[in-house]
């Protein structure tokens, strides 16, 4: 529909602001585009990012909290397990389009934040094809080649990806493959495509880091292996009929199959026993670890050693789904009207598994097994193999009109109504067993208003809401917590979370003599009811539990100004996020001003990982029209440390970026590129919390306890890339 009849701020990104980036990590255009979108390298890996709208977050951590939902050519890609969403899946060069929706009911669970919308190629939008190799510093050479081409009624398109890094870090290589194609066939009245994409992505995730290794080496870690493998396969079919000239159906059928392998090296809570030095305790002195057969484990290591484990996790996913919708397009008593209704079902399986080798921690922070595993360990348990069957059902229904009440006023109004259910079985006992059963219907209404044919008013409501996935359903306890992601205890049952969003603006476009002026400017409040996060334990490092932490509000302004003629192209825009909490309440922390392992949140303390400030300014010249230049910048400002709930810890600094970028069209063919990310190598971190300093010897330094408790993900340093570009 028309973007000046939604009642709600639109981004848009095409193609060719993705190409402009030279990346084939989609979220990077959609930080560079998009006002309210800012990264977060939770996971030490440029390509496993955190996409953070407005505060919601898309992640591809397990564990994080997710607020965005994210369609692929209308199917949903959050994962079934814990709705995370592996952006390195999403083959960037077949990318058409990509549109972020703020919350909208129509697009289901988990839209908290709004919805990621990626339309990909197919052979009538794209005919030819291209071959683009590029390559720099840190070992990176990436490839991309497509083909599109309309034959007759009949199209074909497929797209080919790969890159391999070495990393700015130790231990982050990455190696990413990818897949996608489509075969459409359209006549006057009908369009159909079956489209299929397959991966095979690996990555080294150095994860956060104390800043005392900083300190010494930039491209330090901390314990070790720390590994991701992704696969996925997936075939999606859909339908568009025009029955009348007023009624047009469009429906898919998907099927998905996910499978991740992780391998995680990190400190352990297995000690040697205080009584008898010759067994291994868990948590504390006096309680037993047993390992697999349920008999306590003999302590096999040196004296002088310490112990680790190597966690591993392994999810397989696979996902069915259908929708269907109805759009008509009569006039309503004499004005023209849009009125759509259509229903969605998806369903996963899952089948995860963990388990717990114990080993020893070299001076490089590589942890390295002893084939020895843990069992059911702890009072109350906390760790122990685990395999887990989750089936999840997502029903929904909804409908939307939007009704011109005159040429220039408009109104929106309509909703949905989710049911969810969610089933956890456990393989190898029944204290995971459990059913749950969650349903909403959710509202929206709003209205645009053309003040003038280059200025729009809009403003609208609306509310969604999201199940907690079985992840969180399955460690919701502090007294019981879990290793987040790796090993899960039966606990009490979370709320749904619910946001009701209000926002407002103007957008508007006008005809210079310089170019085309656009610019939109917009305020939001979004509040969240019994919101989940992660919290840390206190108690167990690297363990944690899932949370309703009552009421949350995520508020600010958005605005943004686009010039565009034959020879210029710039932009600039302003975001403000600010995040807060609206009850009191306690969190377990390792900040150091924690109190016995807790801290008191006060209505209106900060919530932490969201800067509050975030702009954007890009340009492009052609000097010829073979010669271009660019440059981009970002200013992120500071945010406070997870784990700093209550705000009293110093923030994490904000940064800034410079990016310059040039090319040469030598002929219709080829065209050569180079860029430099990080000009003026900006030693920066964009994402900061807490660790146990005494757990691992810092030691560079002797093998003293670490004494600043401060973790970070140190970000990238300057690097330089240069490109050939053939277009056929």
């Amino acid at each position: 529909m028309d973007v000046d009849k939604v009642p709600a701020a639109i981004n848009a990104v095409g193609a060719g602001q993705i190409a402009r980036t030279g990346s084939l990590n989609i979220a990077d255009t959609l930080q560079q585009q998009v006002p309210g979108i800012v990264l977060s390298d939770t996971t030490g890996n440029p390509f496993m990012p955190d996409v953070q709208f407005r505060g919601f977050v898309a992640s591809p951590v397990a564990g994080t909290p997710q607020g965005l939902a994210v369609y692929q050519n209308g199917v949903r890609i959050n994962e079934a397990f814990g709705d995370t969403v592996n952006w390195d899946l999403i083959p960037t060069a077949a990318i058409r389009s990509v549109t972020v929706v703020t919350n909208n009911p129509a697009f289901g669970l988990n839209a908290l934040g709004g919805a990621v919308n990626v339309l990909m190629k197919d052979g009538f939008s794209y005919q030819g094809a291209e071959i683009n190799t590029m390559g720099g510093s840190f070992g990176r050479i990436q490839s991309s080649a497509q083909y599109g081409k309309q034959i007759d009624n009949f199209s074909v398109y497929a797209a080919l990806e790969g890159v391999r890094d070495n990393g700015y870090r130790n231990f982050s290589e990455s190696a990413i493959r990818r897949f996608y194609g489509d075969v459409g066939y359209r006549t006057d009245s009908s369009e159909f495509h079956l489209n299929v994409g397959v991966a095979k992505n690996n990555f080294g995730a150095a994860a956060a880091v104390p800043v005392e290794l900083l300190q010494r080496y930039w491209g330090a870690t901390y314990t070790t292996p720390q590994t991701t493998d992704n696969r996925v396969a997936y075939a999606n079919l859909t339908g568009k009929v025009e029955v009348t000239p007023t009624w047009t159906i469009e429906g898919s059928a998907r099927v998905r199959a996910f499978r991740q392998k992780t391998v995680d090296g990190n400190p352990t809570e297995t000690e040697r026993c205080a009584a008898d030095p010759g067994l291994l305790c868990f948590n504390d002195d006096d309680v037993p670890a047993r390992g697999l057969n349920g008999v306590q484990l003999a302590n096999l290591f040196p004296d002088t050693a310490v112990l680790g484990q190597i966690d591993r996790t392994t999810t397989r996913s696979t996902t069915t789904g259908a929708t269907l919708q109805a759009t008509n397009t009569d006039q309503l008593f004499g004005h023209n009207n849009q009125f759509m209704i259509g229903t969605s079902f998806d369903s996963g399986v899952t089948r995860f598994g963990a388990s717990a080798e114990l080993g020893t921690i070299g001076s490089n922070y590589v942890v390295s097994g002893s084939g020895i595993f843990l069992g059911p360990s702890g009072e109350p348990v906390s760790i122990g193999p685990v395999s887990l069957r989750a089936t999840n059902r997502y029903t929904g229904v909804y409908a939307l009109d939007t009704f011109d009440v005159t040429d220039a006023f408009s109104i929106s109004g309509g909703g949905r109504f989710n049911y969810a259910n969610i089933v956890l079985q456990d393989q190898i006992g029944t204290a995971l067993n459990g059913n749950h059963t969650f349903s909403r219907f959710n509202p929206m209404i709003g209205g645009t208003y053309k003040i003038t044919p280059e200025l729009t008013a809009y403003a609208g409501y609306s509310e969604a809401n999201r199940a907690p996935t079985p992840l969180e359903l399955a460690c919701a306890d502090p007294a019981r917590p879990c290793l987040i992601a790796a090993f899960l205890i039966a606990d009490p049952p979370l709320k749904q979370v619910v946001s009701r969003t209000v926002e407002a603006g103007l957008r508007g476009t006008k005809e210079l003599n310089i170019g085309t002026l656009g610019w939109k400017v917009g305020a939001f409040r979004a509040t969240n009811a019994d919101d989940i996060l992660a919290i840390p334990s206190p108690e167990f490092q690297g363990f944690g539990y899932f949370q309703n932490v009552g009421r949350t509000r995520r508020q600010g302004i958005e605005a943004q100004v686009n010039l565009t003629s034959k020879t210029l192209q710039l932009y600039a825009s302003y975001a403000l996020v600010d995040a807060r909490f609206l009850d009191a309440l306690q969190i377990g922390s390792n900040s150091p001003f924690a109190v016995d392992g807790v801290v008191q949140v006060l209505p209106g303390n900060r919530i932490p990982a969201i800067p509050r400030n975030r702009v954007k300014v890009g340009i492009d010249y052609w000097v010829t029209d073979a010669f271009k230049v660019g440059g981009d910048a970002l200013f992120v400002g500071s945010q406070y440390f997870v784990g700093d709930e209550s705000n009293q810890a110093a923030r994490l600094p904000g940064y800034s970026v410079f990016n310059l970028h040039a090319s040469y069209q030598i002929n219709k063919t080829f065209q050569i590129y180079g860029r430099i990310d990080n000009i003026l190598d900006n030693r920066y971190a964009t994402y900061g919390t807490f660790f146990e300093t005494g757990d691992v010897p810092n030691f560079t330094n002797g093998g003293v306890d670490f004494t600043d408790p401060r973790t970070v993900s140190p970000a990238r340093p300057r690097v330089f890339y240069a490109g050939l570009k053939a277009t056929f």
